[in-house]
C-alpha cells in the first residue's frame, strides 16, 4: 500500500530506539535513507541488519544536529548520493548530562542548555533543508514531538521510581508542535509538508512499577507503546497518501491523553 521507492529520506538519530525502527521500514519500503546521528557504532548495527535483508539503499553521515557544519555535511551527502531530498524526518534526541532531573534541581542554564540542543536542532536542520526543498518546490517534514507537548504530565506514574517527567522535555516538545505549525503555513506555498507526530510512552526496559502505573492509564491494550506502533502513522506521513495533510500533530498512545 505505502511506496517510498525513489523518496530519499534523512533520519536525524535514526541509530536510537525509535529511529533505527524508522531506518528499516523506509528502506525494506524502498527509500534512500541517510542516518544522520551521533552515533557512528550504533548506526553501523542498523546498517549491516539492514543490509543483511538485501536493502542496500542506506548510507550514515556521522553528525550533530545542533553544528551547522555537521547539518550543512547531512545535506551535501544526500544530494551528492541521491540527488534530492524528499523528506527529513526529525527524531534526535540532544542533551546534556544533567537533563531529566527534578524541576527543583535544574538550573536555568541548563534549562536554556537543553531547549537550544533539542529545539534548537530542530530548527537548524530544518531550516537549512527547507533551503533545498524550496527549490526543489516540494519536501516533507515529520517532527517527533510528544503527548506531553499537548497533555499536562500524569506526575503520579512516576511515584515509586526515581524517573521524572522532565520540565525541558515539556517545553521543547510544545515549542515543537508549535514550529511544525508555523513552518507548514509558511512554506505551504512551495509544495512542502510539514507534521508532527506525538507519541505516548514507548517501553524501554523502563522500572517495573513505571510500567504498571503507565499501562493501567492507556485505554487499548493496557501496554506501553513499542516501536512498532509508530510505523503506520510514519509511513502514511511519508507516503504520497498524505499529500493533503499539513500543519498537523497526530497523537499515537492508545487513548493515554483521553
Amino acid at each position: 500500500m505505502f511506496n517510498l521507492k525513489g523518496k530519499t529520506i534523512i533520519i536525524t538519530g535514526g541509530a536510537g530506539l525509535l529511529g533505527s525502527t524508522f531506518s528499516k521500514v523506509c528502506a525494506e519500503y524502498g527509500a534512500n535513507v541517510v542516518i544522520a546521528d551521533i552515533d557512528e557504532e550504533g548506526a553501523g548495527e542498523v546498517i549491516e541488519k539492514i543490509k543483511e535483508k538485501g536493502f542496500n539503499n542506506i548510507i550514515f553521515q556521522k553528525s550533530d544536529i545542533t553544528s551547522e557544519e555537521d547539518v550543512q555535511n547531512i545535506i551535501d551527502t544526500a544530494l551528492n548520493e541521491f540527488g534530492e531530498i524528499d523528506a527529513l524526518l526529525n527524531n534526535a534526541y540532544p542533551r546534556n548530562e544533567n537533563y531529566g532531573r527534578k524541576i527543583e534541581e535544574v538550573s536555568f542554564k541548563d534549562f536554556c542548555e537543553n531547549v537550544n540542543l533539542h529545539l534548537g536542532g530542530y530548527f537548524l536542520i530544518s531550516k537549512k533543508i527547507l533551503n533545498v526543498m524550496v527549490k526543489q518546490k516540494h519536501g516533507n517534514i515529520i517532527n517527533m514531538a510528544s503527548i506531553y507537548g499537548f497533555s499536562a504530565p500524569k506526575f503520579d506514574i512516576y511515584e515509586g521510581t526515581d524517573m521524572t517527567m522532565p520540565v525541558e522535555y515539556a517545553a521543547i516538545k510544545g515549542a515543537i508542535i508549535s514550529l511544525t505549525k508555523y513552518l507548514a503555513t509558511y512554506f505551504g506555498k512551495y509544495n512542502i509538508r510539514v507534521n508532527a507526530v506525538s507519541p505516548g510512552g514507548v517501553f524501554n526496559n523502563q522500572p517495573e512499577i513505571f510500567v504498571k502505573n503507565y499501562s493501567e492509564k492507556v485505554i487499548l491494550g493496557k501496554r506501553m507503546a513499542n516501536t512498532n506502533d509508530l510505523i503506520g502513522v510514519l509511513l502514511f506521513l511519508l507516503s504520497d497518501y498524505s499529500s493533503y495533510i499539513t500543519g498537523q500533530n497526530i497523537v499515537v498512545d492508545g487513548g493515554f491523553t483521553l
